[in-house]
Formats: C-alpha cells, sequence, structure tokens
C-alpha cells in the first residue's frame, strides 16, 4: 500500500465500532483515521477520537438549512481531511444523493444483518420477530437506497437458543467489531474491486 490511507468516519452515538478501528487499525500499515464527524455534541465518539489526538467536527442540523447543505459542508470537510474512505460507524442520518455521487465506492456501513434481509431500522428485532435461527453482520458500500450497496464481508451469527435480545445484540457487535476493520483493511490494501459487470458486486483479490 503506497502513502497513507485516509479514513473519516461519520458517528452519532457511542463509537463502539470507531474504537474497534481505532484500536485495530489507525496508525498501523499505513492506514489512519484523520476525522470524526457527528451530527451530535454529545456522542461519545467524539471523545473517542479526541483521546486518541484525531480531528473531531460537529455537524447539528439545525446550524444547515437542509440536509442537503449539511451534508455538502460533511463532504467539503471530508475532502480538507484528504480522506480516501468514509466509514460509517452508527451515523444515524440518510446522506443525500449528492453526497453518495460524490464519495461514489468511497462510503462504507456495517449493519447488523445478513443484508438483503433485514435491512433498515432494528434489524435485529426484525430479526428475532421472523423467528430465524441465524442472522449476521454485512460491510457494504453505500448507495443511494437503505442499506442496498455492494455487500464486501458478511458473517453469520447463530441467534441464542433463548431468543434474548441482549445476548444476540452482545453476538452481533462483537462480530462487528472484527469484520468492520477486516473490510476496511482489505480497501486500504487495494484487494476490494466493484465488479465491472455489476455494480451491485464486489470482487475480492487474494
Amino acid at each position: 500500500m503506497a502513502g497513507t490511507f485516509k479514513l473519516v468516519v461519520l458517528a452519532s452515538g457511542g463509537g463502539t465500532n470507531l474504537q474497534a478501528i481505532l484500536d485495530t487499525l489507525h496508525g498501523r500499515d499505513g492506514i489512519e483515521v484523520v476525522g470524526v464527524g457527528s451530527d451530535k455534541a454529545d456522542a461519545w465518539a467524539l471523545e473517542r477520537a479526541q483521546v486518541e489526538g484525531v480531528p473531531t467536527a460537529l455537524f447539528k442540523g439545525e446550524e444547515y438549512g437542509d440536509r442537503a447543505a449539511r451534508d455538502a459542508a460533511i463532504g467539503d470537510w471530508i475532502e480538507s481531511r484528504g480522506a480516501d474512505l468514509v466509514v460509517l460507524a452508527g451515523y444515524m442520518q440518510l446522506l443525500d444523493a449528492a453526497f453518495v455521487a460524490r464519495f461514489r465506492n468511497r462510503i462504507v456501513n456495517v449493519h447488523p444483518a445478513l443484508l438483503p434481509a433485514f435491512p433498515g431500522l432494528d434489524a435485529i428485532g426484525q430479526a428475532l420477530a421472523a423467528g430465524v435461527e441465524t442472522t449476521g453482520v454485512t460491510v457494504h458500500f453505500v448507495d443511494e437506497g437503505v442499506d442496498t450497496g455492494a455487500a464486501i464481508l458478511q458473517r453469520e451469527v447463530a441467534v441464542p437458543a433463548g431468543r434474548d435480545r441482549e445476548e444476540l445484540e452482545k453476538a452481533v457487535h462483537a462480530v462487528e467489531h472484527e469484520l468492520y476493520p477486516e473490510a476496511i483493511r482489505m480497501i486500504a490494501e487495494g484487494r476490494v474491486r466493484i465488479d465491472a459487470d455489476d455494480p451491485r458486486r464486489v470482487a475480492i483479490d487474494d
């Protein structure tokens, strides 16, 4: 990997996936988190970044005329940081189409289900309600749809026999914290390519 591969992370809450990225990728093998942005002033993710000396930025919705204006400001900040990849880590705002187009194939997200199953909000609740025995985690590129971008990595998670939500959430989050950094590292190494014949698919090089 030539030079530094730079990540900007967007997060709205506690930032546990951000912490996993900071712990396993930041400052290692040419990968660096160069910024953490949030729409919430009290997001613990901002505290996590500051502990590591990572620059932060706050984009509160009420300070912008509309979502497009805020997303444009976020995009300008991301470009000012020189980011190669935009990482969504519990960012709870929908990104507008112009932002997605601006960073086409450079935005990733992690979802607590085996997409295309259980997209959208409360995927764990959806899985429990559906009665499935197995759910999982998907790391995927972000497109204009809701959890419809090409999947990069997926890993199964067994639903506990007692169907306890808290137990399942812990198991899913543990897998997220392993799978997300793994996928980001693969992208940084240049091993992930969008299929030229089908942009909804990716090819992974060994």
